[in-house]
């Protein structure tokens, strides 16, 4: 537990490094473009995405790119849980929980249809390990789509030698950042991607 709290005090002082906004834009771009190029996300119908917050992988341009092509889920905070809403739209968004926006469209349930989800975190290492804020929302929320394909998305810094995890933690099939195209744990060997 301690490992973990002195790991979110280091990366919390490295964003704050980071804060420089035409850097972030920049990085945010090439990690969607990853996130975008790669075949899992292709050859997915309903993806789960989330709205940023300003110290995480920009996703406000691309939730609204992508969400006339598949299905755009968004997590909505409600108590100690987090539901699942339809994107459609910018205008259908309310500000919720911790300043996020959030949908507030058709309540979604269908977890197996869900088939790509692009996973938000504080710090991530190379054998798939997430480090959340500390709330668990996304370990309460993550065993229920065992099926999805998880890509943990983040800023190079973010990407450590070793993330503290526990057996029943769910692990990412891909960490995508903006100094690699991929990066993943080495048991879960990746197809390659088309590069323009």
């Amino acid at each position: 537990m301690e490992r973990k709290k002195e790991l979110r005090k280091h990366i919390a002082s490295l964003k704050t490094r980071h804060a420089d906004s035409a850097m972030r834009k920049l990085q945010s771009a090439k990690v969607l473009a990853a996130l975008e190029a790669h075949p899992a996300f292709r050859a997915a119908n309903t993806i789960l995405l989330y709205h940023s917050l300003k110290d995480e992988v920009d996703t406000h341009a691309f939730i609204r790119k992508w969400s006339d092509k598949k299905r755009v889920l968004l997590p909505v905070v409600v108590d100690n849980d987090l539901e699942l809403r339809i994107y459609s739209g910018p205008e259908d968004m309310a500000t919720g929980s911790y300043g996020i926006e959030e949908p507030t469209g058709e309540l979604f349930t269908d977890y197996a249809a869900i088939d790509f989800i692009a996973v938000p975190g504080v710090a991530f290492d190379l054998e798939g390990n997430r480090l959340g804020r500390g709330k668990g929302y996304y370990d309460r929320l993550l065993p229920r789509i065992p099926y999805a394909f998880k890509a943990g998305i983040c800023f190079p810094f973010q990407l450590v030698e070793k993330v503290p995890a526990e057996s029943y933690d769910i692990r990412m099939d891909i960490i995508i950042t903006s100094n690699e195209d991929e990066l993943s744990h080495p048991y879960h060997p990746l197809p390659p991607c088309d590069r323009e």
